[in-house]
């Protein structure tokens, strides 16, 4: 595992802590809903080349999260606010899920600091026709089960999910995500329109096989997206850079090094 830094960082009346992996060109790790309790492999790979920056978004494990904030607005502004102050002059920033919808808001306001976007799964935008799980009514252990296409790994999933020390992790998760993503469910509805001022490389990664989040999101971000590409990622459901750890590493890595 790679060596990790743990430290909190103060925007404002907001204490989020941020932890650092690995070396060199920095990335910003922005995660879904699930927080960062398991850490990601995929983190541990990527800091093989670079530093890979993962802050707990506000309200998700050690972050705090101040009574005024409840919009995603806030969140993209948050960190572009603390790309800022760690004095990074410009990172690809990674996002997955809720992370995606995020970074997508940062770059539709301001790409001086950020170099590419590459969006695993991401939310934000409403797709007429394609299927979207309400999370909020369905349990953490069958969320962890959907996220999957192997059965074997969204059982395995589903187990880890219900155990007893994740519960508590589960319900602050969940309540934070709900704080973002509750009304309208998981997207913006101007979104979509302003996502031609994304100036900056932009990768769309999709598990071909999401539950979550079916795979026409995937045409639909590409679409509006200046100049992005899509990498379908076979055999892989809503957490691709998990159940296809080595392959989403691969496309991941080739698309940083453009």
């Amino acid at each position: 595992m790679t060596s990790v830094k743990t430290e909190t960082i103060e925007i404002g009346d907001c204490r989020l802590a941020v932890r650092r992996a690995g070396r060199g060109r920095p990335v910003l790790w922005l995660h879904g809903t699930d927080g960062l309790a398991e850490w990601p492999a995929m983190i541990d790979r990527l800091g093989e080349r670079y530093e890979v920056i993962a802050p707990d978004h506000p309200g998700f494990g050690e972050s705090t999260i101040p009574g005024w904030m409840g919009d995603i607005s806030d969140l993209a502004y948050l960190y572009l606010d603390l790309l800022v102050k760690l004095g990074i002059e410009r990172a690809d920033v990674v996002g997955h899920s809720l992370g995606g919808w995020i970074a997508l808001e940062m770059a539709v306001r301001q790409t001086q600091r950020i170099g590419s976007l590459a969006l695993i799964a991401p939310a934000g935008i409403h797709v007429k026709g394609a299927s979207k799980r309400d999370i909020f009514m369905i349990d953490p252990d069958e969320q962890a089960r959907l996220a999957f296409a192997d059965p074997a790994q969204a059982e395995a999933a589903a187990i880890r999910a219900s155990a007893a020390k994740y519960q508590e992790t589960a319900i602050a998760n969940r309540v934070a995500s709900a704080r973002f993503g509750w009304n309208p469910r998981f997207h913006n509805p101007r979104l979509e329109r302003w996502l031609h001022r994304v100036d900056v490389p932009a990768l769309v990664v999709w598990g071909k096989e999401d539950r979550i989040f079916a795979p026409e999101h995937a045409e639909a971000f590409v679409r509006a997206i200046p100049g992005s590409r899509l990498a379908m990622i076979e055999k892989a459901g809503h957490v691709p850079h998990v159940e296809r750890l080595e392959e989403t590493h691969r496309v991941l890595v080739e698309f940083l090094a453009c």
